[in-house]
């Protein structure tokens, strides 16, 4: 095994200079399109733009997986270690990965040694959420692209790690950043936006990949007025038809996860987060369109249709997480497993609501969704009370809600399967004490408005890596884990596999869910596993390094991950010859 050495300076010319030699003019719209189909390289977030974290690659199987052993190992060095979130990039035999405080590395993925580093120059006062995160990167021709925690957008000479251009997509100062993958569609750079718990607005923006020149932006706010081209184009709903006063000028919704993209459709599906604040009382009705499904128009940024998760949010329960198409039984599909504990899949072509399921225990908030309206029943004693009706007006009253505001899913994403028709979700079992406080809106301030502490459901696990079938919600299978699952899924036709805070990476029976193999990477594992086939091989990679928002966030669940090490490095496995 070897470990790379890490480049504390300018970029090594020598290894640029091969890296050109090789390289072919880069990443085409092509190849991005169908990246899903080629397993010759990994170009997208999700391996794919559906996101469906699938591959068909069989080389590593259940019969083989046993030989499967780390082929080197890259560190990104430094005490800059973290949480280590991103999924990794291959192409034309480079490696593109990016690490904590908003860095990006270039690395040989024939030997592990680093072609180049890039290092972006943080401002003091960045105001990220919920760690030094960042999720990874998008290609294109001959360029790569990332966000940084001071919320601009830069792209990169995928050669040499210069910049080619950096465009900023919000103001770090009044809390936005953008730890979010850039998604690239028919040569526009898609962004999202951090930071709703700051009260920011959230907002989607499409510029030119080339250039950086904006193309349109969408607020997610109802009442903000979206550009196409340098004018104003249409208003984000009707102003004040679901806020109350001038709520929505500070209304969250951020999308810090980013988007998928469905070229069936043409339409990217992007999530929306928590309404700020996460006082409820304070902003009566359904607050659009946070906590919500978007579909947006690829060229010109209007939305689509809509489909709100948890109108009027009360828990944090952000609607960001990703939506996998997905073709069914002849039918267009989507599938989305919600921070509330509820797995939706929609008609994706019209946003109607097919099947709505728990997929967590004992929720808390809402008894169930109806599928006629699409809108959960609410649970009379499920939202924490309002501090106004308090002798003092300081604290409502607290509640016990199900499941805690990190979600029975969060970030980490789900993957899906062609083969066996089941998506694999990491998901958490926890709850928390949550209530409500006054609070008004300061630029720059956390607003919230609400206190919690989160507890443990269960002695003997939280994280639970379920097997769903779409066609029913109903659970195949299940992985208990003692820590909280945050890292992501990926799947080939007979193995699943994803990395615990514990430090492993661990493949499943995709079938079965029975536990076929696992390798300790040193540190705790919150990115997210792919493959791909070099020279008639067939490779998988995982980022370690624990961290995120468990540890910043954790409460009494913190107990059980204190003793977890931090850390950061790229891990790369091969069958032994």
């Amino acid at each position: 095994m070897k470990r790379a050495l890490l480049a504390t300076a300018a970029v090594s010319m020598l290894a640029v200079s091969a890296f050109a030699t090789d390289a072919k003019a880069g990443v085409t719209n092509d190849e991005i399109l169908n990246d899903h189909k080629n397993t010759k390289q990994v170009v997208t977030d999700g391996m794919g733009l559906q996101a469906q974290r699938f591959s068909p690659l069989n080389q590593i199987n259940k019969k083989t997986i046993s030989k499967l052993v780390p082929a080197w190992s890259f560190s990104f060095g430094g005490e800059k270690q973290r949480g280590q979130e991103a999924q990794p990039l291959v192409a034309d035999g480079v490696m593109y990965v990016t690490g904590s405080y908003s860095r990006m590395f270039a690395i040989d993925v024939k030997t592990g040694e680093e072609l180049w580093q890039y290092d972006a120059r943080l401002p003091d006062g960045i105001m990220p959420c919920c760690d030094v995160i960042n999720r990874g990167a998008a290609l294109y021709e001959d360029m790569v692209y990332f966000g940084t925690l001071d919320a601009k957008i830069v792209a990169l000479d995928a050669k040499t790690g210069k910049v080619k251009w950096k465009k900023k997509v919000g103001d770090y100062k009044a809390g936005y950043s953008l730890t979010a993958t850039p998604l690239i569609v028919e040569g526009k750079v898609v962004t999202g936006v951090s930071g709703g718990e700051f009260g920011i607005v959230g907002k989607v923006e499409a510029r030119d990949a080339k250039t950086g020149k904006l193309v349109w932006s969408r607020p997610t706010v109802e009442g903000h007025m979206g550009t196409l081209n340098g004018k104003e184009s249409t208003m984000t709903g009707t102003k004040n038809a679901t806020w109350p006063g001038d709520m929505w000028k500070y209304g969250g919704g951020a999308t810090w996860l980013g988007g998928t993209y469905d070229p069936e459709t043409r339409q990217l599906f992007f999530g929306t987060g928590n309404p700020a604040p996460w006082n409820s009382h304070l902003r009566p009705g359904d607050n659009l369109y946070t906590a919500s499904r978007l579909a947006i128009d690829i060229d010109t940024g209007e939305i689509n249709w809509h489909y709100q998760t948890t109108p009027n949010d009360g828990w944090d329960f952000d609607g960001v997480n990703e939506v996998v198409s997905y073709n069914l039984d002849g039918k267009k599909l989507a599938a989305t497993a919600d921070r509330n504990g509820f797995f939706y899949v929609l008609d994706r072509t019209n946003g109607k609501l097919q099947n709505a399921t728990p997929f967590i225990r004992d929720i808390t908030w809402a008894k169930s969704i109806d599928l006629k309206t699409g809108r959960p029943n609410y649970a009379s004693d499920g939202r924490p009370g309002n501090p106004a009706d308090t002798k003092d007006g300081k604290k409502g009253k607290s509640i016990f809600s199900i499941p805690s505001f990190l979600g029975g899913k969060n970030w980490m994403p789900m993957a899906y399967s062609p083969k066996t028709e089941m998506f694999y979700v990491p998901s958490n079992e926890w709850g928390m004490d949550i209530w409500n406080e006054p609070v008004s809106y300061k630029k720059g301030a956390a607003y919230l408005g609400a206190g919690f502490t989160i507890k443990p459901l269960f002695e003997d696990y939280i994280g639970s890596l379920k097997a769903i079938d779409p066609r029913t919600g109903n659970i195949k299978w299940e992985y208990r884990n003692n820590s909280p699952l945050w890292g992501g899924v990926m799947t080939t036709p007979e193995l699943v596999f994803t990395g615990t805070p514990e430090g492993y990476l661990k493949a499943f029976d995709a079938q079965t869910g029975k536990e076929v193999w696992k390798f300790q990477t040193g540190s705790g594992i919150v990115g997210s596993p792919i493959t791909w086939e070099q020279d008639g091989e067939q490779y998988i990679s995982v980022v370690s390094g624990w961290g995120g928002a468990v540890p910043l966030w954790g409460g009494d669940v913190a107990k059980r991950i204190k003793n977890l090490n931090q850390g950061g490095s790229v891990w790369v496995f091969k069958l032994v010859k």
